[in-house]
C-alpha cells in the first residue's frame, strides 16, 4: 500500500484535530500528519520553506469556521499561492455548518475536491481515498 507523504489538518478545535489524527493514523495511509489552528497558520505553514523546500501536503482537511481567517478566506489566499507552495493538494472541507450555501460555495471552488460534515469517520475517509488516492487503500 502506498502512503501519502503529508496530510494537513486545518481546524481550530484541538479535539477535532485529535480525533482526525487518530483516524488517519489508524488507517495508515499517511507518513506524516501536521495540524494548524486557522487559515493564517495554514498559509504560514504552506509558505514556510525548510531547507529550500515547501511542505507540500498531499491532502488538506479544512474547517470553515475558524478565528483569524476562516476556510473561505484561506481558499482565496491559497488560490494566489505559487504552484510550488500548493503542490496540487486535494482539499476536503470538513464542517459542522448546516448552511446549504456553504456546500454550494464549496462546489463552485476549484480547489475543493470534497465537502463533508464533521467529524471525519472511516466511511467518509475511505470514500475520499477511493476517489483521489485508491493506491493508498489497504488490499
Amino acid at each position: 500500500m502506498k502512503k501519502l507523504d503529508l496530510v494537513l489538518l486545518v481546524d481550530d478545535c484541538k479535539a477535532t484535530n485529535f480525533v482526525h489524527r487518530l483516524l488517519i493514523e489508524n488507517n495508515g495511509f499517511a507518513k506524516r500528519i501536521d495540524e494548524v489552528g486557522n487559515g493564517v497558520e495554514a498559509l504560514d505553514y504552506l509558505t514556510g520553506s525548510v531547507d529550500g523546500s515547501y511542505p507540500q501536503p498531499d491532502l488538506i482537511f479544512l474547517d470553515i469556521n475558524m478565528p483569524k481567517m476562516n476556510g473561505w478566506e484561506f481558499l482565496d489566499a491559497y488560490e494566489n499561492l505559487p504552484d510550488e507552495q500548493k503542490a496540487g493538494a486535494v482539499v476536503v472541507m470538513l464542517t459542522t455548518s448546516l448552511n446549504p450555501a456553504d456546500k454550494e460555495m464549496a462546489e463552485r471552488q476549484g480547489h475543493i475536491k470534497g465537502f463533508s460534515s464533521k467529524p471525519l469517520d472511516s466511511e467518509k475517509l475511505n470514500a475520499m481515498l477511493r476517489q483521489y488516492y485508491p493506491e493508498c487503500l489497504a488490499d
